[in-house]
């Protein structure tokens, strides 16, 4: 079966600036208190006995996936990127990382208790949305709770230098009511959505940032 193009970008980009995207982002939370809040609430949710661990999907260098740890949740990483995999296994050795796609992951129904999509559905074309989002519903058991980080807005660039690296990536901003929608449409319940400004640590021009919270309604 061929790749998806927007997989091989996507893989072939975060190779290639894995190293120096753990350096940059290393402690980017510590000044995030409404993000960390969140994942706070997430790990909260998620620390339920027999449902099941949560995956960091998209997981990077595992800084999310080593947060909720910390946060007493058994959590694990998945990403598209064999660098990135390779990073977050160095920088967490004691974590659990494997390499996989979050539109098919290899896990079997219903495992879950929880799923984290922190930023990384936005190299998604929006057409595909509706798969990931289903299949994060696959994954999850009744009363799993997802909780997803999105770019806030109408808005597709072509990323042509990041981390120091030339690369070519394409990122999309959504409009939260869309996203709904499609997590919604996907049989997903809403719990609860926050929408901010840019901090002072992100540049004007990366806009809101969504984060919407979610559950799979019990059977």
């Amino acid at each position: 079966m061929t790749e998806a193009s927007h997989l091989r970008a996507t893989r072939t980009a975060y190779d290639t600036v894995a190293v120096d995207y753990e350096a940059l982002a290393r402690g980017d939370l510590d000044a995030k208190p409404l993000d960390r809040a969140m994942l706070a609430a997430f790990a909260e949710l998620v620390r339920t006995p027999g449902r099941g661990p949560v995956a960091d999907l998209g997981c990077g260098p595992g800084r999310i996936t080593a947060h909720l740890r910390a946060l007493g949740v058994d959590a694990f990483g998945v990403d598209l990127s064999p660098g990135m995999i390779d990073v977050a296994r160095r920088t967490h050795p004691g974590l659990r990382f494997e390499v996989g796609s979050m539109a098919a992951l290899e896990l079997d129904d219903a495992c879950l208790g929880g799923v984290v999509a922190w930023y990384s559905t936005v190299h998604t074309p929006p057409d595909l949305l509706p798969a990931v989002f289903a299949e994060c519903h696959r994954v999850l058991a009744p009363g799993g709770r997802l909780l997803l980080a999105f770019k806030a807005g109408d808005l597709h660039r072509n990323v042509a230098h990041a981390y120091g690296h030339d690369v070519s990536l394409d990122v999309y901003w959504m409009e939260p009511d869309h996203i709904a929608g499609l997590l919604t449409g996907a049989g997903l319940a809403m719990e609860g959505r926050l929408i901010r400004e840019p901090d002072a640590t992100e540049r004007p021009r990366q806009g809101q940032q969504g984060f919407f919270l979610a559950h799979r309604p019990e059977d």
